[in-house]
């Protein structure tokens, strides 16, 4: 409600209140007889129930000290109190909010300059002084809600002039409010759209000349105010080519002729059609975007158009939404034409049910499967197609209980009555919101692979056998080859021991001799070199070869062949050039398997070299790998020849030379390198020489460990010399005559040593108890008892455990290595014997016993 007629109500309440009173005072003094004065008293009584009784107006009055007389239908309807709950017992002081009831006081107090109550003294103050007094008050309702009001306050006086009481008329003021903040809004409205960096308020006059440019207009086309008001029209700022295609389509719709210009921009609006339409506007810059323009024709109080209004909006970020949604719903289509093409160019029978199992979906396929056309299959229920439908329909619960189903066999049954098993699969699925939807299910023919398994099953028996017999005959090999390894040793051992023998007597062999006996070793130690190839070539073949891998470096491996095949060279005359390793070289590789390689291509570059030519070693570091490289400088090889390099016993025409060999080294070689996880190649030209590369894994340092008791034990045992004069004891258990000769005859150039010797494992065991012996030499194939049993006997005994004993034996693959060192032989020594290589072996064992055994024993006793 406006300000003016709740004041003017409340005027003419307060007059009609004053006549009243006025009246009554004039009854009352003219005659004590209402009936003297009939039509006045009527006229007063009407207006006081008017005034009292209005629904419109709360009305108020009080005594003197303030206290409530009367509270009228107005009051009641506004404040929610009854009259009984309000009459002589409180003041409007307590229904109104006391926090302005105390400001009212403080101002009023400042305003009079007189000490004012803050109570209900501040509410009736001025018109207890004879001034008007209208105000806004905050009433308080019964239910503690609040609404504005404005009283008008009146003193009530006797004939005397003494205040006999107020009057407080107060009508609602929640709607003058609203409407105040309505207008506020309004005009807030009016100045943000006028002053919004979000639109751009262009406003011309009615030639289209631009008046008003606000600040959104100036953020969105670069100008500024002055660069446009008074200088152009907004078809200047407007796409050309748009306006003019503008002005075409609206003169056909219209049926009117529209100039392509601003005229095309107003027309509609001009004609009081609203107007919104989608423009490229130009920026200062050259820069275009798309902006939506609402026009309005601004007229003068007679209808006459005095300019125009467009408000714009940029448009850019719609205009990408449109597009984003554009590529968006393509891309939809797109997927489901691909999600289509996916489903159909399955070989499975595709299906989609709802929840029910009544089928949704399917592809050509279940078609095919069903005999029944897509349109006959949807709306279906999924069961009807199996010979078993509640094995069907339990398929369906089981995939909504679970999730999904896997390898779920059914018949299908076809319209024809043909029949097919088929391994069904299913999952559930879901639309965006996580909403079961239905079943997804695949189903593939496996009537094929049923009767491939029901086949297999029938020749299940028959593979097993074969399988037997494979594992058999795998076996077989295995022990023909330990076997072949033991009878070809044993035989070579005496040779080949006895030759050194002789041709490390004292006084020494003849010329003549000494050429017999290097031709026997020279042979013997080829047949060795052979049967060693042989034995690893067949074992790598069937897969008895282990490698243990693990980081090694590089130069200490070339440095030990480099002493290795020294000798070699220097008997060649072929000059070895090794790198300086100035760079650490680490690979992870296995080490005895390295070494074997690395003499084996080192040995060919100085067998097939010339005369006074040279061997090249170098190293270099590839991305993961270190390649070494092997290079002479011998006849070379033709390409024929290097495609035929790694086939076994294949000595590319190098039979009937002079230099000795089997063919297969190369072969052994290169699989090795490849069971270390390297590479193997060579590089080579007639006339020039041959380059051998091999590539072994690279890797970081090793980690270094602890070293054991024992190992420290060895290390320290191989460049020692046994300190002690008193002669030791080798128990040497052999049943072979022709070893336990060339033993003896060892043994008897130490004369640091007794040997005694048994020729079974059971007189061994005599032996070793009763004489203590301080190191035992043990061969594996005995009578009886063998070299293993013969071991566990010895370990098992307290007064023979604390002695090392050492295997010597032609079970020399190497698996019969690992095997005897896990069995706890201190060392293993093959057959042939290698003089040098079992003296040393001889003393490290020494050594130990000195440290660890008879020692310890000897010290208790005494």
């Amino acid at each position: 409600m406006d300000a003016l007629p709740v004041l003017v109500v409340s005027a003419l309440l307060f007059v009609a209140f004053l006549v009243l009173v006025v009246l009554n005072r004039r009854v009352k003094s003219q005659s004590a007889n209402p009936a003297d004065n009939p039509l006045l008293l009527l006229k007063a009584g009407a207006l006081q129930n008017a005034i009292f009784n209005s629904a419109n107006f709360s009305s108020i009055a009080t005594d003197a000290q303030g206290v409530i007389q009367i509270f009228n239908v107005g009051a009641e309807r506004m404040l929610g109190y009854l009259a009984l709950d309000v009459v002589d017992k409180i003041t409007p002081a307590d229904i109104s909010d006391p926090q302005e009831v105390i400001a009212r006081a403080k101002t009023l107090t400042v305003e009079l300059d007189t000490p004012i109550s803050p109570g209900f003294e501040a509410l009736v103050f001025k018109a207890s002084r004879g001034i008007e007094d209208i105000y806004e008050l905050t009433y308080i309702r019964k239910d503690g809600s609040r609404f504005p009001a404005v009283v008008s306050v009146t003193a009530l006086r006797d004939a005397e002039q003494t205040i006999i009481g107020y009057l407080l008329i107060g009508t609602d003021n929640t709607a003058r409010k609203e409407a105040e903040e309505a207008l506020m809004r309004a005009g807030a409205l009016q100045t943000a759209i006028f002053n919004s960096a979000n639109f751009s308020s262009i406003a011309t006059d009615a030639q289209g000349v631009i008046q008003i440019f606000n600040v959104g207009a100036e953020r969105m086309l670069g100008y500024t105010a002055l660069e446009v008001v008074d200088k152009i029209t907004p078809a200047n700022i407007s796409d050309p080519q748009e306006v003019i295609e503008r002005a075409e389509s609206l003169s056909q719709e219209l049926g009117e002729a529209i100039s392509p210009g601003f005229e095309a921009l107003v027309f509609k609006a001009s004609r009081g059609i609203e107007d919104i339409y989608e423009l490229t506007y130009i920026r200062k810059d050259g820069s275009r975007f798309p902006a939506i323009v609402s026009v309005t024709a601004l007229r003068d109080v007679h209808d006459a158009i005095i300019g125009y209004l467009l408000i714009g909006t940029d448009n850019t970020a719609r205009k990408q939404v449109e597009e984003d949604q554009a590529l968006l719903d393509q891309s939809l289509r797109d997927q489901q034409f691909y999600t289509r093409s996916l489903i159909e160019s399955n070989i499975d029978a595709i299906m989609t049910t709802d929840p029910r199992g009544i089928i949704s979906d399917v592809n050509h396929q279940m078609e095919s499967l069903t005999g029944c056309t897509r349109d006959e299959l949807i709306g279906a229920p999924f069961k009807n197609y199996f010979t078993d439908q509640k094995r069907a329909e339990a398929a369906i619960k089981r995939v909504l209980r679970e999730g999904k189903v896997t390898n779920y066999e059914l018949t299908a049954l076809a319209r024809d009555g043909k029949k097919t098993v088929v391994s069904y699969n299913a999952t559930t699925f879901y639309d965006r919101d996580r909403n079961l939807k239905g079943v997804f299910a695949a189903a593939r023919d496996v009537t094929d692979r049923k009767q491939f398994e029901h086949t297999l099953q029938l020749n299940n028996v028959e593979l097993e056998s074969a399988k037997a017999a494979a594992e058999k005959a795998n076996l077989a090999k295995s022990e023909f080859l330990s076997s072949m390894s033991h009878e070809l040793r044993t035989p070579l051992n005496g040779v080949l021991g006895f030759a050194q023998l002789m041709e490390s007597e004292t006084p020494a062999p003849s010329p003549s001799q000494q050429r017999s006996i290097q031709q026997i070793l020279k042979g013997g130690w080829y047949l060795l070199r052979l049967i060693n190839e042989i034995l690893d070539l067949a074992m790598i073949e069937s897969g008895k070869v282990t490698i243990s891998s693990e980081p090694m470096s590089l130069a200490e491996v070339l440095h030990d062949c480099r002493v290795l095949i020294g000798p070699q060279a220097t008997k060649r005359e072929i000059e070895l050039i090794f790198p300086k390793f100035d760079d650490p070289y680490y690979i992870h590789a296995d080490l005895t398997r390295v070494k074997q390689v690395m003499i084996n291509l080192l040995s060919n570059a100085i067998k097939y070299n010339r005369i006074g030519g040279t061997v090249t070693v170098r190293c270099t570091l590839q991305e993961k790998h270190v390649r070494v490289h092997v290079k002479d400088t011998g006849a070379g090889l033709a390409p024929e020849q290097i495609a035929q390099l790694f086939q076994p016993f294949n000595r590319l025409g190098q039979e009937d030379s002079i230099e000795e060999g089997t063919g297969i080294g190369l072969v052994v070689t290169k699989q090795l390198v490849e069971l270390m996880k390297g590479t193997i190649g060579v590089d080579s030209a007639r006339g020039v020489g041959t380059e051998f590369w091999v590539d072994f894994p690279a890797s970081n340092g090793p980690e270094l460990g602890v070293p054991t008791e024992v190992a420290v034990a060895r290390l320290q045992a191989v460049a020692a010399v046994p300190a002690s004069s008193v002669q030791r004891t080798l128990l040497y258990v052999e049943d072979n005559p022709a070893n336990l000769a060339l033993v003896e005859q060892l043994i008897e150039r130490r004369s640091d040593l007794k040997l005694l010797t048994a020729v079974n494992g059971h007189l061994g065991i005599v032996l070793a108890r009763a004489c203590q012996p301080d190191v035992i030499l043990m061969d594996i194939n005995l009578p009886g008892l063998s070299g293993f049993g013969c071991l566990k006997l010895l370990q098992n005994d307290p007064t023979t455990a604390h002695i090392p004993v050492m295997a010597l034996s032609a079970n020399a693959v190497p698996r019969d290595i690992e095997k005897g060192m896990e069995a706890g032989f201190f060392r293993y020594l093959t057959k042939p014997i290698k003089v040098v290589e079992f003296m040393d072996a001889l003393d490290v064992a020494l050594h130990y016993a000195s440290e660890h055994g008879l020692g310890e024993e000897r010290g208790a006793q005494r």
